[in-house]
């Protein structure tokens, strides 16, 4: 078929949000490298979460967390003072594999807390069906968002 014209732009986005990690030291060859694997790696992690049906409709987990995960490991592959392909052996890998672990850690603990908090203190997170179905720009805000956009539900 044709291209995807929002998968092509999430691909985009996933080679810079990898190589921002690691800009001030990756060579012109490796910044490609990374950025070529960012935009692989974003099309197979939003088919995963599609897969495992997590709501990610535009895609924002697979482009910032996949990738930026891959670019923040790939300064301890590519960095040229430090990486491991460029003959500095494992120790910036090890801390870059570390910081993701802690991270990524720190975020979940720290997520179901302030979720936890919230769903007690609102009686739960989860807006009513009717309100999904309506959208939610009309119960928040009292107008459609998109007025050109017609749904149609039944």
């Amino acid at each position: 078929g044709k291209p995807d014209l929002t998968m092509s732009i999430n691909g985009i986005l996933a080679g810079l949000v990898a190589v921002t990690a690691g800009c001030d030291g990756f060579s012109m060859v490796a910044s490609w490298v990374v950025g070529f694997i960012a935009g692989i790696l974003v099309v197979y992690s939003v088919a995963i979460l599609d897969g495992f049906q997590i709501d990610d409709p535009v895609g924002a987990f697979s482009v910032h967390g996949t990738c930026g995960v891959w670019g923040t490991l790939a300064v301890g592959l590519f960095n040229v003072d430090t990486g491991l392909f460029t003959g500095h052996g494992f120790s910036q890998l090890g801390l870059q594999i570390l910081g993701v672990v802690v991270y990524a850690v720190g975020a979940i603990v720290f997520a179901y807390i302030a979720w936890s908090i919230l769903g007690a203190l609102s009686n739960g997170i989860r807006v009513e069906e009717r309100e999904e179905v309506e959208g939610l720009d009309i119960s928040e805000h009292g107008m459609q968002a998109y007025p050109d956009f017609v749904t149609n539900s039944n």
